[in-house]
């Protein structure tokens, strides 16, 4: 869907319209899911959803265009995973505690550990590795798609220290033994299959 479509949905939410609002739930969700994804883990869903009916309750406070409506979203995710965050510190219990069964920690088995480490996920997961403001920094600019001065009022920092973020992280990301190893198996793996003989 286009800017344009988009921002005729944002002004059929802002008089109302639930389907305008459930347009841009559809676009903005998939971005959304996966910034929160690095940023609280397994709460992604959560916070999402936290952040969605937040959203639908302040729309009609809400003032600007697409753009803004872009900022003002991905905002209130980053201020619903850091109460998240404070919440989950505040209710940690011994990880280590044995006694209690929901505790206990089992090994994957080997199919689906082999699915969660390609595509989307592992990328993520590799993503979380990163220090926080520069996972935020990479996720917001290159997976939300958002420009340089929307990330900064997102993260309420300057747009040079969000450069700075982003580039490190990238970076980082450039030098993650993970990254390399995944690299070198896709440059073998061609040559492999040229090799092969026809017919096998």
């Amino acid at each position: 869907m286009n800017d344009g479509d988009l921002a005729g949905a944002l002004i059929s939410a802002l008089d109302g319209d639930e389907t305008g609002f459930a347009i841009l739930w559809q676009a903005f969700q998939p971005p959304l899911l996966r910034y929160l994804r690095v940023i609280v883990g397994e709460a992604a869903e959560d916070v999402a959803s936290e952040t969605w009916l937040q959203a639908a309750r302040d729309l009609g406070r809400f003032q600007g265009d697409l753009s803004g409506f872009r900022v003002w979203v991905f905002r209130i995710a980053r201020h619903r995973a850091i109460d998240d965050r404070r919440r989950a510190r505040r209710l940690s219990e011994d990880p280590y505690d044995l006694t209690i069964p929901d505790r206990l920690v089992l090994s994957p088995d080997a199919e689906v550990e082999a699915i969660d480490r390609l595509g989307t996920r592992w990328a993520l997961a590799v993503i979380a590795t990163l220090p926080r403001d520069q996972a935020e920094a990479v996720m917001l600019r290159v997976v939300a798609g958002l420009d340089v001065a929307q990330t900064a009022q997102v993260l309420g920092k300057r747009p040079g220290a969000v450069r700075i973020a982003a580039m490190r992280g990238l970076r980082r990301l450039a030098s993650h033994p993970q990254v390399l190893d995944r690299a070198r198996t896709r440059a073998v793996l061609p040559a492999v299959e040229s090799a092969q003989p026809e017919g096998v």
